[in-house]
């Protein structure tokens, strides 16, 4: 019997059936009783108005009544023994585990689970004793090796898919098998209308999505900058970036439409067991999913216990759950084979997240300014030891990056140099358009891949820097639009001078000051594209207007500065 469990009075004897009421005389002793106590209730009340002197009864007289003999105080749980905290779909495995260790008759149990994203424990200033992230990176991430220490192998595996509803399944998975090269081949191809991610500082599927994406696109190349564009370019095209795999398929379970859901959700990343438990409730949308081949990543549910805690206590929790629950709820026992290994340290995990967590999705507008001097032509190293050229490299790095831009963006190009004495300053080789419009029989977007991929500096040409950073910037003001981030950047391998319209720093600055506008920003991003570029001049040019200079000393790194430039241009 417990605390809270109180006897029955029984008949005489202490057994038998239950006595049923006598009649007469007892019923008008038990009457009189009633009317007595109502008449000294009553008589209170009224005592307590007078001694008031008002229409209103005392505080005393709402307050609850004090405990009877009868009916003693419940007093309160102390303290668990052990605090535990996991991640949301692993905590019924869990919480049914400690319910066993519960002794027998006591009405306070001695762990108490709670279920909460990794993301939120780490903001908690009060750290469990026993900590079950859906990551081992987790703990990385909150560099508690010296506060956490796992007990034993993980509780549970679960390996992150790629997710979509049935009916786009064959456009991202063929032959039912995915890839993060593909899905981003995918989209800027327009195969699929969609993708959802969640953000990799809140979310597991998140976090080890962005990690497998910057790996899998830097298996594809022996450059790194061009493997960060080719993953940013996915995340460019990221519609929602903010939803967390259990809400979408909350989301997703109460919508009938299928068409709807291709359209606002398209493919997501999700661990396999939050898709099991989808699949198996038959509601909603009918999702498919499969691993991606091409790198594959896991959520695992680390047991970290804080030094300090109850460890044997903790011990017994650990072996109260058995793999037959673990299986049970849709969890595997064992790790996947080919997993990819997460890195030692919590900086290579944030680092990416962090850049597509900061990444502003916005309406864009950008003028591509792009030297086009004689010294384009000099010959450089590239990554793995290549002898090729400053154009060469541009035109790799270039025809990459024209995917990077999504379907917002309005976007114009322009080259500056001419070899000719009485030479423009520059020449608009793309005209300044949304980039899925129509221009020379093809869109803006291939117009701008196919003018780079054959861009060819003129022998002799001077560099007529600062004249086309005016001229750039004059006509974008022009452009400026409320709700849009408007910008010029440049990429240029040298100074102005050699053309007939070089002029001095000091006197550049001085006309770049007098055309500025508050109300009608616009940044200049300067990227400096090796040893004898102007750095100086290009700073200059980025604080008058508020931008941000990039130098790319060593030539072969123009990719990754392309990849700096376009974030820089997504933060303006």
């Amino acid at each position: 019997m417990s605390d809270n469990e109180w006897p029955r009075e029984l008949p005489p004897g202490g057994h038998g059936e239950w006595a049923e009421p006598e009649h007469g005389p007892r019923r008008i002793v038990v009457s009189t009783a009633l009317v007595l106590v109502v008449l000294l209730v009553a008589g209170g009340v009224a005592w307590q108005l007078m001694q008031n002197r008002s229409g209103q009864p005392t505080a005393a007289s709402s307050a609850a009544p004090a405990p009877s003999a009868t009916q003693p105080s419940v007093t309160p749980c102390p303290d668990p023994e052990l605090r535990v905290v996991t991640a949301p779909e692993i905590e019924p495995v869990i919480r049914e585990a400690a319910a066993t260790l519960n002794p027998a008759g006591q009405r306070c149990a001695p762990i108490t689970v709670q279920a909460q994203e990794p993301a939120a424990t780490l903001k908690e200033q009060v750290k469990p004793d026993v900590w079950v992230p859906s990551s081992s990176a987790w703990l990385r991430i909150a560099a508690d090796g010296a506060t956490y220490a796992p007990a034993g192998k993980p509780l549970a595996y679960s390996p992150i898919l790629l997710a979509g509803p049935e009916g786009i399944g064959r456009l991202y998975a063929e032959s039912g098998e995915t890839s993060w090269v593909g899905l981003i081949q995918s989209l800027t191809q327009g195969r699929i209308p969609s993708v959802t991610m969640p953000d990799p500082l809140t979310s597991t599927a998140g976090l080890l999505s962005v990690h497998a994406v910057h790996t899998a696109t830097a298996r594809t190349t022996k450059d790194s900058g061009i493997a960060q564009l080719k993953a940013l370019t996915l995340r460019s095209r990221i519609q929602e970036s903010s939803v967390d795999p259990a809400t979408l398929l909350k989301q997703m379970s109460a919508q009938q439409d299928s068409t709807t859901a291709v359209y606002d959700v398209g493919v997501f990343p999700v661990t396999e067991q939050q898709l099991k438990a989808y699949q198996k409730a038959e509601q909603g949308v009918r999702l498919t999913g499969a691993p991606p081949v091409d790198v594959r990543v896991e959520a695992d549910y680390p047991f970290a216990v804080r030094k300090g805690a109850d460890q044997a206590l903790a011990e017994r929790l650990r072996a109260a759950i058995s793999k037959a629950a673990v299986t049970a709820a849709g969890f595997r026992a064992e790790p996947t084979a080919a997993v990819l290994r997460l890195p030692d340290t919590a900086p290579r995990l944030l680092g990416p997240a962090r850049q597509w967590s900061q990444y502003r999705k916005l309406a864009f507008q950008v003028l591509l300014l792009i030297d086009s001097s004689g010294s384009m032509n000099e010959p450089i190293t590239a990554r793995g030891g290549r002898t090729t050229t400053k154009a060469a490299l541009l035109r790799e790095s270039g025809t990459i990056a024209a995917d990077l831009f999504d379907d917002e963006t309005t976007i114009g190009m322009w080259y500056f140099g001419s070899a000719a004495r009485n030479g423009p300053a520059f020449t608009e080789q793309v005209p300044f358009g949304p980039i899925t419009s129509g221009v020379g029989g093809k869109s803006r977007r291939q117009a701008l891949a196919d003018t780079i991929s054959s861009y060819k500096p003129a022998a002799g040409a001077g560099t007529p820097l600062y004249q086309a950073v005016l001229d750039g910037v004059a006509q974008m003001r022009g452009r400026v639009t409320p709700g849009a981030a408007t910008v010029v950047v440049v990429l240029t391998d040298g100074a102005d001078g050699g053309s007939r319209f070089a002029m001095s720093n000091a006197e550049f600055l001085k006309r770049l000051a007098a055309g500025q506008d508050r109300a009608k920003p616009v940044p200049v991003i300067a990227v400096g594209y090796g040893p004898d570029a102007n750095m100086a001049a290009l700073q200059g040019m980025a604080k008058a207007t508020g931008g941000q200079s990039i130098a790319a000393r060593n030539p072969a790194d123009l990719a990754s500065a392309m990849a700096k430039a376009f974030l820089a241009a997504h933060s303006a």
